[in-house]
């Protein structure tokens, strides 16, 4: 059936969207024992860190390693070295918000807003061992298929498409505006 200037008609697109959000700070202790017994901690830090992502059930599973060094001096603070370790760590991610409604594969991207580092590194309390905290943060999305419903004319004239913004009255309504709303909104 035709349509006319007063009747309205929808269309169904379906295009790609983030259906899924969430972030997460997490702290960690790792236990290193080292071959000889340590004097001193003189420094300690993160390096060749990485991860991947995957939703399980209602969560977002980040697994990933990287690599824990820790200079100490040892034989009451006469000899150093550097102490590697290669540590794997899952944090699960929780969705701020799901929609159930995404259709087709789920894609999942995770982005590490804060790269694993060390808090504190101290020897335990038996000497024998290091303990290193290390605090990271994750924000992960969930892509997949929505629907959206748009409204569209089949009667435009292509002289009707033609704008011209200079006619348009001055946007000051909108200088109060805040432009971080969105991001307030996460």
């Amino acid at each position: 059936m035709p349509s006319t200037d007063t009747e309205m008609q929808c269309r169904e697109i379906i295009t790609k969207a983030v259906c899924g959000k969430g972030r997460k700070v997490s702290l960690r202790t790792h236990t290193i024992t080292p071959k000889q017994k340590p004097s001193n901690i003189l420094g300690c830090w993160i390096i060749n860190h990485s991860f991947d992502a995957n939703k399980v059930g209602d969560v977002i599973e980040v697994a990933g390693s990287y690599d824990v060094q820790i200079w100490v001096s040892f034989n009451k603070n006469t000899d150093t070295a550097v102490i590697k370790e290669n540590v794997s760590f899952v944090e699960n991610v929780p969705l701020s918000f799901f929609d159930n409604n995404c259709r087709g594969k789920l894609e999942v991207h995770a982005q590490a807003l804060q790269q694993p580092n060390c808090l504190e590194a101290k020897i335990s309390g038996t000497g024998d061992s290091i303990l290193v905290k290390v605090e990271s943060e994750f924000a992960v999305e969930v892509v997949g298929e929505t629907k959206l419903c748009v409204v569209i004319c089949d009667s435009c004239h292509d002289d009707e498409k033609d704008v011209d913004f200079d006619d348009l009255e001055d946007f000051d309504d909108f200088d109060d505006l805040d432009d971080n709303i969105i991001d307030d909104l996460d």
